[in-house]
């Protein structure tokens, strides 16, 4: 079973990405300003691909979910293990459906304030199985747009770490994240644990290794 933990400082993260994999951002609904992390850290990384969609401003799943393939496809050319994704929002639903169609290329996902299937009307397009990679859940107390309970409901399902990262919202720019090293660690924590499952064999034989969580304690106040 998996633990929910709570977010602390990860000040100062330093983040080496192995040459076997690539980084995909997805964001959600109207895209990532730059004031979000996502774009922050796009702008830090600037290695990382974006998955752009054709219309931000409506979400399609089905036409998400294949922008996300392609983006997937691509990484593969260039990274033998593949895309780790670093999905937002309305980006989550994105990555979890084409996980759902077809997960080789996705070597792991960190899926931040996940929106609600149901307010999309499309949960029964995603997976409610274990992922056959990684994957490190956010959620907030006081997102808008997905009670964390349901968030960690869906990512027990999922096989997911859940990570408490306590009142900050929709966790998007206007949370006033800045850079957010916080998400950096975790993203850090899922790297290493891609490389575990490369280490030990099938990311399936190695399931337990993200499993066993990480104690944290939550340091970020809402703005």
């Amino acid at each position: 079973m998996t633990q929910a933990n709570r977010l602390s400082g990860g000040h100062g993260t330093r983040l080496d990405i192995p040459r076997h994999l690539q980084v995909l951002t997805v964001p959600g609904l109207h895209g990532s300003g730059p004031g979000h992390w996502q774009s922050r850290w796009e702008q830090r990384f600037p290695d990382w691909q974006r998955v752009e969609q054709h219309d931000w401003s409506r979400p399609s799943l089905p036409l998400w979910a294949e922008r996300v393939s392609e983006g997937v496809m691509r990484a593969q050319r260039v990274a033998a293990r593949g895309a780790v994704l670093v999905a937002h929002s309305f980006g989550c639903l994105a990555s979890l459906r084409q996980a759902a169609l077809d997960p080789v290329g996705i070597a792991g996902a960190l899926l931040v304030a996940p929106a609600d299937p149901d307010k999309f009307g499309v949960a029964a397009l995603l997976p409610t199985y274990r992922l056959p990679f990684p994957t490190i859940l956010v959620a907030s107390r006081n997102d808008p747009w997905m009670p964390q309970r349901t968030a960690f409901s869906w990512g027990t399902l999922w096989g997911s770490e859940l990570v408490d990262a306590g009142s900050l919202g929709h966790i998007n720019a206007d949370s006033a994240l800045g850079e957010w090293p916080e998400g950096l660690a975790l993203l850090d924590t899922l790297i290493q644990r891609i490389a575990q499952a490369g280490d030990t064999g099938s990311i399936s034989e190695s399931s337990g290794a993200w499993e066993s969580g990480i104690e944290v304690v939550s340091t970020i106040p809402y703005i």
